[in-house]
């Protein structure tokens, strides 16, 4: 039986609406996909219980299997999981990331100061969101752990800054991905007077979302601004939980050192190094293979545009762990210490794997459903040109959060945003691509299907749904402020003057709960 199409109807927002309003009240994550999964496969097939079968394990098997060949993007991100997961529990047997922390507490000294590391490890791995998440994730973790910061705010602070610095990079996965996509739109729309790269470029400050968010994350580490769910983490790591012990021990790396693990910091740094050079390595060879197989000229942005990420992530991480397993031979540890450590690793990353493979498959059933190209379809009215910027903003938000994908919503609205501007007027092209990436990393920040959410969580060892219930209000809060700012950029066809309303609002916001803190803590006292 062919499946039925809903682009043109509501009934296709149903099914990860449903998912998210049930992972959001019941907390279920696994269940709450499951659930969504089945009602997009039912409504796909016209409620045939077989057909809805047939259809639900032909999608699993294209997690794995598309084309008549292995699906490659999937099985590579799969793999890095697993090697990141021995890799990382490797380096924890061997003392490496005890005398990390151990070297952090003398340097960080406070809770601010450790947060602070924190956030600025995304400058040493922002080419990838994925590889951000879960690496700096399993190194800091210790360190945060000892100053008794909550697993919530290290998953806040690892996916507030994992995708909006990407979004913000040129040499960076996605800083490629959009640089080509966005190169499409301005031939398509013949406009030459401008590089791809350079209206990437002129982009970065009408990126409202992003640009808040980073600015978000400093006041948060400055002024330990805590809003909403993260107030009740934070006073429970210092009391001692480090996080919602009621729902039992959440997903991720805790591996203990031995006692008689001896490993320093060099058992860290170098494979560390070795994962982020390698990677970098193999992304820039991968791109220059298929530059030199069209022949064209070798460049970096070139070759970064045409990167196998995938691929790469397991080069780098198959350097590294030989580099770690290296120096763990080095060391005085009992060969069953560290023989049997890569295994728990990857047996560790099996919790989120098992998320992260519902999540593929529920995005594979929105895919069908089209609940994007409906959504995409709402801003196709006689609307204003000078709302348009704020229309496409929230119908991005909306669509990747819906989706849990803020790539898959980049390249149904980029396009589209360039359709709305070339017919209506030019010159709010720049910004009304840019309002898509803002939106699309909003969605992909505060969905429960997003792999980047899961993965933060995974990283942080943090529960899934603790973490997006906590980073929501700070997320919906930037939102706000950004669809304030797309408003007033298209009314008075001026960055400057949208930037400086987001800013005024974000100076509002903050302000407001940074004294509504102080005032209860001074009650606290009295």
């Amino acid at each position: 039986m062919d499946i039925v199409h809903y682009a043109d109807s509501g009934w296709s927002i149903i099914p990860p609406l449903l998912a998210v309003a049930l992972a959001i009240l019941t907390r279920r994550v696994l269940l709450s996909l499951g659930v969504g999964i089945v009602t997009g496969s039912l409504l796909l097939n016209q409620f045939s219980p077989l057909d809805s079968l047939h259809y639900m394990l032909n999608t699993v098997l294209k997690i794995f299997w598309v084309d008549g060949a292995l699906n490659r993007d999937n099985i590579n991100m799969l793999l890095f999981m697993l090697l990141l997961g021995g890799l990382i529990s490797l380096m924890s047997v061997s003392g490496a990331t005890r005398a990390f922390a151990e070297w952090a507490a003398k340097r960080a000294r406070t809770r601010k100061g450790a947060k602070a590391l924190t956030g600025m490890m995304v400058f040493a791995f922002f080419i990838d969101d994925f590889f951000h998440s879960l690496s700096v994730g399993a190194i800091c973790r210790p360190v945060t752990d000892r100053f008794q910061i909550s697993r919530a705010k290290l998953a806040y602070l690892l996916d507030s800054t994992a995708a909006p610095v990407c979004v913000l990079m040129p040499i960076s996965s996605w800083g490629a991905y959009i640089i080509a996509l966005v190169g499409g739109i301005m031939t398509a729309h013949g406009i030459t007077g401008q590089s791809p790269i350079s209206a990437f470029v002129e982009m970065i400050p009408m990126n409202l979302y992003a640009v808040f968010t980073l600015i978000m994350v400093l006041v948060v580490i400055a002024f330990q601004l805590d809003i909403g769910p993260m107030r009740q983490h934070e006073q429970w790591a210092l009391e001692g939980k480090l996080w919602d012990e009621s729902k039992g021990r959440p997903i991720g790396l805790d591996m203990e050192s031995p006692e008689e693990s001896n490993g320093g910091m060099i058992d860290m740094v170098l494979p560390i190094l070795t994962l982020t050079a390698a990677t970098v390595y193999f992304m820039i060879d991968s791109g220059a293979a298929v530059l030199a197989a069209n022949g064209e000229p070798f460049s970096v942005l070139g070759s970064f545009e045409n990167t196998n990420v995938g691929s790469s992530l397991v080069y780098g991480a198959l350097c590294s762990l030989v580099v770690s397993i290296g120096l763990a031979m080095r060391l005085k540890l009992g060969a069953k210490n560290w023989l049997k450590a890569a295994p728990q690793g990857v047996m560790a990353m099996l919790p989120a794997i098992n998320i992260l493979l519902f999540a593929w498959t529920i995005g594979a059933v929105v895919r069908d459903v089209e609940t994007g190209k409906y959504l995409a379809s709402l801003a196709n009215g006689n609307l204003p040109v000078e709302v348009l910027p704020a229309v496409v903003f929230v119908l991005s938000c909306a669509m990747a959060f819906a989706t849990g994908t803020s790539w898959g919503t980049f390249g149904i609205m980029l396009p589209l945003a360039g359709d709305m501007a070339a017919a209506s007027d030019a010159a709010l092209m720049l910004p009304m691509l840019a309002a898509v990436l803002a939106g699309s990393v909003f969605g992909d920040h505060s969905s429960p299907i997003s792999s980047t959410s899961i993965l933060s969580a995974t990283g942080a060892g943090c529960h899934h749904i603790d973490h997006v219930m906590t980073q929501l209000p700070y997320a919906l809060a930037i939102a706000f402020g950004a669809a304030l700012g797309y408003l007033v950029m298209g009314l008075m066809h001026s960055v400057l003057a949208g930037f400086s309303v987001s800013a005024l609002w974000f100076v509002i916001f903050s302000s407001y709960h940074l004294r509504k803190a102080r005032s209860q803590a001074g009650l606290a006292v009295a």
